[in-house]
């Protein structure tokens, strides 16, 4: 679903959201009116405000002293008519229109800008629909334990790429530039962490792309091969974050290395951040990928090599 498809399946939500709560608040008024003699009669007095202050205009001459008197008997009807809810086993508040969100009255903007609601929806709505959507409760910042990583050395190093990395993802917005190569065996929390960042920075708003590295490959070869349409790949490109897991994974041929070197290439021409891991050394990255490639990765990147045991491993022998 495109951007502006979220925004225009949100604008319909709001609508309806909206539209609930007015129908819920008439169908409560219809309950009092119906039960509590008096209330109508006091509404309809209500509804009247604006043709009486209307009338005294139209007369002419000094109209202060007759708003003030009119505004006077409007609080008297209201407390009168609180007091027959109230009196009658019905909250104060009954008829009134209950929002999800008061700031904005369901309508998804404060003025002219979007509600914090909105954008928190867009978001949650850009997520449930991402490859992240089905970890997002899982593999947070939150969720990370670091008692699977030995004390000293090994705890050090996993709790400054805790900390570089969400401080990354929580300070993320339009300007930001710095990518990350993630290295180190499997099992060591770099899927986590990397899915991490996915979730907390589609949360802030921003377009993620989550990917295997055999995925992105995938999405290559049906353009280049198949006839596909360049949007599939041209997403890669454009978004605001690419996050590719398993670098190395994928069956290394003279077409993939093309394809990898002009993904990083383009974004980092387009000062666009990525983030890569994989379960390879840098000697090994250096060996299989050309010069360019690896130049690139090691001089534009930030390193976070990830040392311990397998947690996976860990887990299973602690059953």
């Amino acid at each position: 679903m495109s951007e502006k498809n979220y925004y225009k399946v949100m604008l319909d939500v709001y609508r309806e959201k909206r539209e609930a709560a007015e129908a819920r608040r008439e169908k409560n008024l219809r309950i009092v009116h119906e039960s509590v003699p008096g209330i109508a009669e006091i509404d309809n007095k209500l509804s009247m405000t604006g043709a009486a202050i209307m009338s005294f205009l139209l007369e002419g001459g000094s109209v202060d002293e007759k708003i003030e008197a009119l505004r006077a008997r409007n609080e008297d009807l209201r407390q009168r008519r609180k007091r027959l809810l109230i009196e009658n086993s019905f909250p104060a508040d009954f008829t009134d229109i209950k929002y999800e969100c008061e700031k904005c009255a369901d309508s998804g903007f404060v003025d002219i800008d979007m509600c914090i609601c909105m954008k928190a929806a867009i978001a949650e709505a850009r997520l449930a629909d991402s490859e992240l959507g089905r970890v997002a409760a899982t593999q947070n910042f939150e969720s990370f334990d670091f008692k699977y990583y030995r004390e000293g050395a090994e705890l050090d190093n996993i709790k400054h790429h805790f900390s570089t990395l969400k401080e990354f993802a929580e300070s993320f917005d339009s300007t930001t530039e710095k990518s990350f190569l993630l290295l180190g065996d499997t099992g060591l929390g770099k899927t986590h962490l990397s899915t991490a960042v996915g979730v907390t920075v589609i949360r802030r708003g921003y377009n993620v792309i989550y990917k295997t590295v055999q995925s992105v490959m995938d999405d290559y070869q049906q353009v280049q091969f198949r006839g596909g349409d360049a949007e599939g790949i041209e997403k890669y490109y454009d978004c605001d974050l690419l996050i590719v897991d398993d670098l190395g994974a994928e069956m290394a041929t003279q077409f993939t290395v093309s394809c990898i070197y002009n993904l990083i290439n383009t974004r980092m021409n387009k000062r666009k951040p990525t983030l890569f891991s994989t379960n390879l050394t840098a000697t090994e990255l250096r060996e299989r990928y050309s010069d360019r490639i690896a130049s690139r990765l090691f001089g534009e990147y930030v390193p976070l090599v990830f040392k311990g045991t397998d947690i996976r491993r860990q887990r299973l022998s602690n059953r």
